[in-house]
């Protein structure tokens, strides 16, 4: 018997336990045991089953010698009620990210952006799409198929981890897991950690305070969700906050204390019959008619972009998002595509007007020698035509002093929120 196979008959005793249970308690008209207890529960049945195989078979006690009874009875629990030999690697809090692909080794990144593999998670690839598909059948919000005609799959875990699996489209099946953990850091600890200098942490702050519109901009991985949540951490706890997300990623959730006055929006896909699709871009007008004081956007790549500079410009003022971007300038011409997608058939000047009137800032993160930095800061001032007119006021590697462009009425309204400008340049 291999592994493989023991794994298997310890599945089958749990599931027939399980079912047993549950049975017996709907006869009885009992509560359906808890998760913890019916974990507890599948370890029993699993312990029972491989005691009665050893005394039946004396070649498994020889097999089972270089094998630990904990590990087989938990990878069999977990194949039942958990994600089989996934869910060590969703357990351990260093895993920022998982990359599956098929039935090879596992790559993981760490949380200090190291690299490292592991042991396979599946012993074939078909193992693998099964094991996608167990995702979608339970943990997803409405049932998604995996299959030929529905070839990929996007998701949310339980836990906020975010779910991306391919098949046919990939050479093999794959499967990408990128892990949140939810902090709510403030600017200071990022300060700390070496993303940006102090100046720039209290400019920033004292922009969230004076509600200008800011986006965040740069490549994935950079830090643009974290950032947001530090920008979140200095909005007062009386504003209403309308958070609208492709997948729950910024957990403001986590945080009723210090924002109890908020509602968070999650795109939906279409289900099975292809109905009921929810797009960002209709959540964006959406919350709108939910009384925001300010709306945030996870992420905007697509149409949402019109409906969220309309939303911006039109007095929902200290409103935020990402975006992907490779360097602050290159934001503009974005937006402008992306409003293109909404099929608005606004043509590129008025749209850089629109672009003029709701942006005030555009951040931009870089990863330099590993490290996750804010590497330029620019003002949104004007729109000419097909151009937007803005100042870079802070570049990383600039000599002249931080924040020296800002314009005079900008300097003002910031020092009123307590930022003043500093004549040395920012460390």
């Amino acid at each position: 018997m291999s592994k493989a196979e023991l794994v298997n008959e310890l599945s089958r005793s749990i599931a027939t336990a399980l079912a047993d249970d549950r049975v017996q308690r709907h006869k009885e008209d009992l509560n359906a045991l808890e998760s913890d207890d019916e974990r507890e529960l599948a370890r029993v049945a699993a312990a029972t089953a491989l005691t009665r195989l050893r005394g039946s078979s004396s070649s498994l006690t020889l097999f089972m010698n270089g094998l630990s009874d904990h590990d087989v009875i938990e990878e069999a629990v977990a194949r039942v009620l958990g994600l089989g030999r996934l869910d060590p690697l969703l357990g351990d809090d260093q895993i920022s990210d998982i990359h599956v692909r098929g039935c090879a080794p596992v790559w993981v990144k760490l949380r200090d952006g190291s690299r490292q593999q592991r042991p396979p998670i599946v012993d074939t690839d078909a193992e693998l799409i099964e094991l996608v598909r167990k995702i979608g059948a339970r943990m997803a919000r409405s049932e998604q198929r995996f299959d030929p005609a529905h070839p990929h799959m996007n998701l949310q875990l339980p836990d906020g981890s975010r779910m991306f699996a391919a098949m046919d489209i990939a050479m093999r099946p794959t499967l990408i897991i990128r892990r949140h953990r939810f902090e709510m850091s403030s600017l200071v600890e990022l300060s700390q950690r070496g993303m940006m200098s102090l100046d720039v942490a209290a400019f920033l702050a004292a922009s969230v305070r004076a509600r200008r519109n800011i986006i965040i901009a740069g490549g994935t991985g950079t830090g643009k969700t974290t950032l947001l949540r530090a920008l979140l951490n200095e909005v007062t706890r009386d504003e209403r906050i309308v958070t609208i997300e492709d997948a729950y990623e910024l957990g403001i959730e986590h945080f009723e204390d210090l924002h109890p006055d908020f509602d968070s929006l999650q795109a939906r896909p279409a289900n099975i019959e292809g109905n009921g699709e929810i797009t960002v871009a209709d959540l964006t007008k959406m919350a709108l008619r939910m009384d925001p004081d300010r709306v945030i956007v996870g992420e905007v790549r697509g149409a949402e972009a019109f409906p969220m500079l309309l939303a911006m410009s039109q007095g929902n003022n200290g409103s935020m998002c990402t975006l992907h971007a490779d360097s602050s300038r290159s934001v503009f011409p974005k937006l402008v595509a992306y409003v293109s997608m909404a099929a608005s058939g606004v043509p590129t000047e008025t749209t850089n007007l629109l672009i003029a009137s709701a942006v005030h800032f555009v951040v931009h993160i870089e990863i330099v020698d590993g490290q996750r930095v804010i590497s330029s800061i620019r003002e949104v001032v004007d729109a000419d035509g097909a151009s937007i007119i803005s100042n870079e006021v802070y570049e990383r590697t600039s000599r002249t002093p931080a924040f020296a462009a800002l314009r005079s009425v900008t300097s003002e309204m910031l020092r009123e929120y307590g930022f003043g400008i500093r004549k040395e340049a920012a460390a």
